[in-house]
């Protein structure tokens, strides 16, 4: 298939998706999970586009701790933008980690759908390839979800940072690993309520890697849904790079506003 023949095929493969799209959201109106207006395309998943462009998504362009990625106050120059550090993740094991967004608005609404059912909208997973493509996570060799304990997984009926995963690979051609690395204890269930030490305590040694041997030197890209005090994420990069990982980048579809 030549070029242009390749190229139409693309253009006419979108027009009918658009086409579907706008028949779908005619045929059954879904209304915003934010305001309660229409929600005017699939691509934009639970929330409006008005709500959508009031809630904070980063560009690559904020000043954000280099670690952990969280959002410093007030403005910085372009050039010393990797030299910002909140001081409070020195010690993690991460590479570092980003987020598509903050933990508001259409992102906030569309986290609690994941947890609902297995689906990604057009945007987030936009928003997800574009971020995995920034410095430094661009880096990265093999995705690798944040597993769920076999009980939560087997009651919630599916793994929202495998979802994350899965679709992501996908775009961006990279490996998924859904079988490297493990969680052993459940703990999750007890977490709720809990500060960040607390949250530390119920994840320390939940994880293990089963087969090394697929993390060996890698630049894993560590997913999950939301980065909250980064607990999970530390613990289990603590497992991947004790397994011989080179690097792990964490990415997830939002996370807090407060600098630590």
């Amino acid at each position: 298939m030549n070029a242009n023949v390749k190229k139409l095929s693309m253009v006419l493969t979108q027009t009918a998706r658009l086409l579907c799209d706008a028949a779908l959201t005619l045929a059954y109106p879904q209304p915003c999970l934010i305001c309660g207006l229409s929600v005017e395309s699939r691509y934009f998943g639970v929330a409006c586009e008005r709500c959508w462009a009031a809630t904070q998504v980063f560009t690559g362009e904020e000043a954000i701790c280099w670690r952990c990625g969280a959002v410093s106050r007030g403005a910085i120059a372009a050039e010393l933008r990797y030299q910002v550090r909140c001081r409070r993740c020195e010690q993690q094991p991460f590479t570092a980690a980003r987020a598509c967004g903050l933990y508001h608005g259409a992102l906030r609404e569309s986290v609690l759908a994941l947890k609902r059912q297995p689906h990604l909208p057009g945007r987030i997973l936009e928003l997800l390839a574009g971020t995995s493509r920034r410095i430094p996570l661009h880096e990265s060799t093999r995705i690798i979800p944040v597993p769920l304990h076999q009980e939560r997984e087997h009651a919630r009926g599916f793994n929202q940072a495998a979802i994350v995963g899965r679709a992501l690979a996908k775009l961006i051609r990279l490996p998924v690993d859904e079988v490297s690395l493990v969680r052993i204890a459940n703990s999750e269930k007890y977490r709720a309520g809990l500060d960040a030490k607390g949250r530390r305590d119920t994840v320390e040694n939940a994880f293990a890697v089963r087969h090394p041997r697929l993390v060996l030197d890698e630049s894993v890209l560590l997913v999950d849904d939301v980065f909250t005090t980064g607990a999970t994420v530390a613990a289990c990069a603590n497992a991947l790079i004790s397994a011989g990982a080179k690097d792990v980048f964490v990415l997830t579809i939002a996370r807090p506003s407060e600098f630590p």
